[in-house]
């Protein structure tokens, strides 16, 4: 097998792309052939050695993954030789293959490639998690989507619109916006111009404000869209993939009865193994039913890892990023 592993943070350069043996399963264990291995902005900074919590060394970065089952160790039940899973938990997945325990992968929903199936966990599985547990989105309601063109804002788009929701994207290019209006988006704003005024934007869109803001960027525009929410206005903090934590005014939490939502799908999920569960059964219906439409990500070669990192991290590519290491 092939893989690209890190031995010292720092620049994508330290990434080496190398072979080794054919892993085995033991018991319990499935061995899958990765046909798509997502790529996310953690990588990013897990590579550069700035993320609030590393990994240790040496490592083969990817966290999501789907493919198709290889071998099968004693004891597994769930799947067979030739099955389409994808990962539900995170994992090495810049490599040809990988081990995981049964419990540890789930069903291709199956209208979906191997690419769309990748990162549907990480960042449907994120969205859900924030629209039905952390709080109670509502037909109707306006949801502002900042990053709107990257994997996080297209899924909070899509699952808004499968649930009733009036999409405002904002994003940084054309492209992006395309993508987002594919998903659902009703309002486009490019947000390139720093010179916009986002709050004013929103609130004229919406008759007066938004009930929710998806903000899985930080920077700038953090404090803009939740000034842009209306009384009991809903601001769900998903991450900082702009690499600036914002600098919010509490008072802009105070006015209107505005409320700020953390979501950390990763470790409600592990403290909470069966509701996470449902929910990913949850997730897997809308799929296999058609009621969200994962866009088909860009696809790098697994040897093309240090491109692809680097093309995400500024910003030269919309939507979902994966590798094909059986490409």
């Amino acid at each position: 097998m092939k893989r690209v592993i890190l031995h010292e943070f720092g620049p994508y350069s330290n990434l080496q792309y190398e072979e080794c043996p054919d892993p085995v399963p033991g018991p319990d264990q499935v061995v899958v052939a990765i046909e798509a291995g997502g790529i996310g902005f953690v990588d990013t900074l897990c590579v550069h050695g700035t993320y609030q919590a590393l990994p240790a060394l040496p490592w083969v970065p990817g966290c999501e993954l789907a493919g198709t089952v290889v071998a099968v160790g004693d004891g597994v039940t769930r799947f067979a030789v030739g099955d389409r899973v994808l990962s539900t938990s995170w994992t090495a997945s810049f490599q040809t293959h990988a081990v995981l325990r049964e419990d540890e992968l789930g069903p291709v929903p199956g209208p979906l490639s191997a690419g769309q199936a990748a990162g549907l966990v990480a960042s449907y599985g994120t969205m859900l998690y924030a629209f039905t547990c952390r709080m109670t989105l509502a037909a109707g309601e306006w949801v502002v989507v900042l990053g709107a063109g990257g994997g996080v804002g297209l899924a909070a788009t899509d699952l808004a619109t499968s649930m009733g929701a009036r999409v405002i994207a904002c994003a940084s290019s054309s492209d992006k916006l395309e993508l987002a209006a594919r998903a659902g988006a009703e309002i486009t704003v490019d947000y390139s111009d720093p010179a916009l005024d986002l709050k004013a934007v929103i609130r004229e869109h919406t008759e007066g404000g938004a009930d929710v803001a998806v903000d899985p960027v930080g920077g700038p525009r953090a404090a803009q869209a939740l000034r842009g929410l209306r009384f009991e206005g809903r601001h769900v903090i998903v991450g900082f993939a702009s690499g600036e934590i914002p600098q919010v005014p509490l008072n802009q939490v105070l006015l209107n009865d505005r409320t700020v939502i953390g979501i950390d799908w990763d470790l409600w999920g592990r403290s909470r193994p069966a509701e996470r569960a449902v929910l990913l059964d949850q997730l897997f219906a809308l799929a296999t039913d058609g009621r969200i439409h994962p866009a088909e990500p860009s696809a790098y070669a697994l040897e093309d890892a240090a491109t692809a990192l680097d093309d995400l991290e500024h910003r030269r590519i919309a939507g979902k990023v994966v590798l094909a290491p059986q490409g």
